[in-house]
């Protein structure tokens, strides 16, 4: 079983910490949810420095990866939004996003042989800045410009997105590859 690795390992670590988070959220334990947040962003940082290090990458955790990463932070801005810690419009758009991407991804992988989906700049942006709004709203409440730059990333990350994979499908419809 060549999938089953440290860095994977810490991956499935980190779902199994999601729904802790989560009920740590909503009962509006805060700095408990942050210290559990932190365990999981080291885990992330820890998964990808070690399959890279020792060549430790498998095809499962090119997969399982960016899922353990949208449960967790979908996850967590669902448990911000039901707590009055975030906005419902930031919540709904990030997780709209979120969903936008794995139909797109799906959608690639069905009508073309392309299983590498490395993410854009403006995607790494979106996701950096969905973080720091997430810790920011268990440290205290989050500023509006904060939450306007967040919106407005994942915005456009979403639609830099959306015109990736139509030209990728265009691409493959016109036998472009």
């Amino acid at each position: 079983m060549r999938w089953l690795n440290i860095p994977n390992g810490l991956c499935v670590f980190r779902l199994a910490l999601t729904p802790f988070i989560v009920l740590r959220i909503l009962a509006i334990d805060f700095r408990g949810a942050l210290w559990l947040l932190a365990i999981a962003g080291v885990t992330d940082a820890l998964d990808g420095f070690l399959a890279r290090k020792f060549n430790w990458t498998t095809r499962v955790g090119l997969v399982l990866d960016p899922i353990a990463d949208k449960v967790l932070l979908g996850s967590t801005y669902l448990a911000l939004g039901a707590a009055d810690a975030l906005p419902w419009w930031l919540v709904i758009l990030v997780f709209g996003r979120d969903l936008l991407l794995l139909a797109g991804t799906a959608l690639l992988m069905l009508i073309t042989d392309r299983r590498n989906f490395p993410p854009s700049i403006w995607g790494k942006l979106s996701t950096a800045l969905q973080i720091l709004t997430g810790i920011w709203a268990l440290i205290t409440w989050v500023p509006d410009l904060l939450l306007g730059l967040t919106g407005f990333a994942t915005a456009w990350s979403g639609i830099h997105y959306i015109v990736t994979v139509g030209r990728a499908a265009s691409r493959h419809s016109s036998g472009d590859r």
